[in-house]
Parts: C-alpha cells; sequence; structure tokens
C-alpha cells in the first residue's frame, strides 16, 4: 500500500531519540497543507507509540507505517 502513496515531503529522524521524531514532525506538517502527506522516518523504538498517538491527537491521520532499515516509515496525511 505505502508504494502507492505519493508523499509531498519527507522527513529522516533517523538516530533521533524520543520526543524529537515527533516533534520534527509536528514542525514540518505546519509548513504543509492540509491533505498533503509527510513521511517520516524514524528509529526510535518509542515512535511505534509516540507517532500513532501523535496523529490522533493534532488530527492527522496515519495513513500507512512500514518497516525501514533499523526503523519505521509513518506516512501521515495533514489534518
Amino acid at each position: 500500500m505505502s508504494s502507492e502513496i505519493i508523499a509531498d515531503e519527507e522527513y529522516d529522524a533517523s538516530g533521533l531519540l524520543c520526543p524529537l521524531p515527533v516533534l520534527k514532525a509536528r514542525k514540518r506538517l505546519q509548513s504543509m497543507a492540509s491533505g498533503q502527506v509527510l513521511v517520516l522516518i524514524a528509529t526510535d523504538p518509542a515512535a511505534v507509540v509516540d507517532v500513532p498517538h501523535f496523529c490522533a491527537e493534532a488530527g492527522h491521520d496515519l495513513i500507512a507505517q512500514t518497516d525501514h532499515e533499523a526503523g519505521q516509515r509513518y506516512f501521515i496525511r495533514k489534518g
């Protein structure tokens, strides 16, 4: 599914620890238009919990989550 998703922007937060991946995603999403998709790459194990929670609280849609090297790739549609 994620291979079909067209991302408008990508942010590589590899190596950053909680809460930095979510904070960087929030900052990037602020400059994007509603409906655009951000791909966040994170290697922090806590991101598996933090990113879905952030999306739910901030009104964004987590449309896909896939494995990526040592971490995960999150596809977030701005709400």
